[in-house]
């Protein structure tokens, strides 16, 4: 089956992962039957999705009517009918190593020779569901997260048979549907996210039973001082914590106490309403100060040894366990790039350290791990680790591709956080500029990736820095402001904070009519940083500006353009041809003219109106002796366009 020939798809199993995945693929404009054994199960199934669709055609967020959507699912019950024209079978039954296989054998019986069988399996062998069927090489592993609709990511699991025509399908899959894809290269139990993930939780819970940590106080540090959204036993409380403990039943280590105590005892947290916390009552209850003094070294120690062992174990590479720990476990770094900030000697260290105290195996340093220490590869210090940084990047946070126009395209991606910058995607940002060539460079234009220009800073990483690292955000918005070439924000949705600050920063702003701006530091106790404050002053005055940051509201396009912060907001059905229309001018302009137009502006704004004038004056006779000066009024008297150089 080729990459672009899946059509219709049927899922198994009406769950909130099933439906999750119906409704994906009926998005995508899929023909989708959805299955399960029990009619009021396919029935209850439809109908959250019905609810869901309604609510995404309310948001805006769906291309069509939410009703010709939902007219691309039908359900069923019986099996052969489910999948008899099915080019892809997509099984989201329950974590059962037996019934998966019984369900693959069937549906092997019934499914069209072409079609691919996929499981949403979050753990078990691919391989060993593939050998159930007479059609190994066309069984892969598609793993969603939960919900399907929101998460952004997928681990597509090759079984030991599985052909790279059935990968590219899927692939291509996955991408039709608008999400992303990591590379799952062994079949090992858990594959990527869940492996790096389970440290997480895991290894505090150690802490926990061995009465070295409080909950509160492991939450608070990892939250406060590290950055993570949740803390360990919030985040077991909300995943469920018999999640934890069964994934340890297939392998050589054991659950710590505290887990299997919750187990035995019936607390798996939220969904029964007491786990680690009691939500039924106040719910996880810790302040930053709790965290003082945790030993948080030791959980990211053995999340990167984690993830050296699935690099050396030719499981995943270290972009895909990044991109993985971002999307899929929402940490705020990749684990691979966490090694190499925290330096991977560092990491070693403190594993060997481990070890040695507590002989267990759970610190037993990765082999991968100890080669690139042995070979001076200990990270972002030494040039070099899991990554590579001797060049231009690596870029975690940022897309950067320069265009035959000369056009930068940077666009912020960190969409499972809105585009939230953290001290790491600032700093990308600067490198990206600073390694620009600007002979080769007409113009930049930033964006961001989903739903957002950006929403802001990542607060909670934020709030563990030193002030001298905040220095750092003012040194990149300066650096896009003094950037000698013109900037263009091209904004489509949230513009907050120090998103707004970026857009203040670049030389033309346009917005799509739906976008929302707004500087609500103000709400957080703060005020705007990266000259927030001061270029929003020159641009739309005192007055308008004491409000914006006085009450930090978000205000529409609409108005912001009244006001002048935006250059256009438009329609978002003429956005791209409004932006595109900007950008030519840009890129096929005058080069020297540009940088020279935009020198004279910003500068003048900070002199008085003699001293613009004269500089103004100066510029004007520096240009009438380049070669676009001749080129331009060349092209004036023959009565066509110009072609600078």
């Amino acid at each position: 089956m080729g990459a672009n020939d899946i059509e219709d798809v049927t899922v198994l199993g009406a769950g909130s992962m099933g439906h999750g995945i119906a409704e994906l693929a009926a998005i995508a404009s899929h023909d989708v039957v959805l299955r399960d054994i029990k009619a009021d199960l396919v029935e209850d199934g439809l109908e959250q999705i019905e609810w869901s669709l309604g609510k995404l055609e309310e948001k805006g967020k769906i291309d069509e009517p939410a009703d010709d959507v939902r007219a691309r699912l039908s359900g069923e019950t019986d099996l052969e009918a489910a999948v008899a024209d099915a080019d892809l079978v997509i099984e989201a039954i329950p974590e059962n190593l037996s019934l998966k296989r019984e369900t693959f054998a069937e549906v092997d019986d019934y499914a069209p020779d072409h079609a691919i069988l996929a499981s949403n399996t979050s753990g078990l062998s691919i391989t060993d569901i593939g050998a159930a069927t007479d059609r190994p090489e066309q069984v892969v592993g598609a793993h969603f997260f939960n919900p399907p609709v929101k998460m952004d990511l997928v681990e597509v699991v090759h079984g030991e048979r599985t052909s790279e025509a059935t990968l590219e399908a899927i692939h291509a899959f996955v991408e039709d549907l608008d999400k992303r894809a990591i590379d799952v290269k062994r079949d090992v139990h858990g594959f990527i996210v869940n492996n790096v993930m389970l440290p997480f939780i895991e290894e505090a819970a150690w802490m926990l039973s061995d009465d070295e940590t409080t909950i509160q106080r492991a939450d608070a540090a990892m939250v406060y001082q590290r950055g993570y959204p949740m803390g360990p036993f919030e985040l077991a409380d909300y995943t469920g914590i018999d999640i934890a403990y069964h994934f340890r039943e297939d392998t050589e280590l054991d659950s710590p106490p505290a887990i299997a105590e919750k187990v035995d005892a019936d607390h798996l947290g939220k969904k029964t309403g007491q786990g680690f916390y009691h939500w039924e009552g106040e719910g996880p209850n810790y302040e930053p100060g709790d965290g003082d003094g945790f030993d948080w070294l030791r959980i990211e120690a053995r999340m990167v040894n984690e993830a050296a062992k699935l690099v050396g174990g030719g499981v995943a590479t270290p972009d895909d366990i990044d991109l993985g720990s971002r999307l899929g476990a929402r940490f705020p770094e990749g684990a691979c790039r966490l090694g190499d900030q925290l330096g991977l000697d560092t990491v070693l260290d403190k594993l060997r350290t481990l070890h040695e105290e507590t002989g267990s195996e759970r610190f037993a340093p990765a082999e991968y791990l100890v080669e690139l220490v042995e070979d001076g590869h200990t990270g972002v210090d030494a040039g070099r680790g899991f990554h590579d940084y001797a060049g231009d990047g690596p870029y975690q946070y940022i897309n950067k591709e320069l265009t035959e126009r000369g056009v930068l395209e940077i666009e912020f991606d960190r969409p499972e956080r809105l585009n939230a910058f953290s001290e790491t995607m600032f700093g990308e940002v600067k490198e990206a500029l600073d390694n620009a060539d600007t002979d080769e460079v007409s113009c930049v234009v930033f964006s961001g990736a989903g739903e957002a220009f950006s929403s802001g800073a990542d607060i909670t990483g934020f709030m563990a820095s030193e002030p001298t690292e905040l220095m750092d955000v003012d040194e990149t918005i300066q650096a896009i402001d003094e950037f000698e070439r013109p900037t263009l924000a091209r904004i489509d949705g949230f513009c907050l904070g120090a998103g707004f600050e970026i857009a203040l920063a670049c030389d033309l702003r346009l917005a799509t009519a739906d976008s929302s701006l707004g500087a609500p530091e103000i709400n957080l106790g703060l005020i705007p940083g990266g000259g927030g404050t001061q270029r929003l002053t020159r641009i739309v005055g005192e007055g308008r500006a004491k409000e914006l940051v006085f009450r930090g509201e978000q205000i529409s396009a609409e108005r912001a353009a009244d006001w002048g912060l935006l250059n256009r907001a438009v329609p978002e059905a003429e956005f791209d041809g409004v932006v595109e229309e900007f950008v030519d001018d840009l890129a096929d302009g005058p080069k020297t003219a540009l940088k020279v137009a935009k020198r004279v502006i910003d500068d003048g704004q900070d002199a008085s109106l003699q001293a613009g004038l004269d500089s103004e004056s100066q510029a004007f006779g520096l240009l009438t002796t380049t070669e676009d000066m001749v080129e331009g009024v060349t092209a004036f008297r023959d009565d066509r366009e110009p072609e600078f150089e």
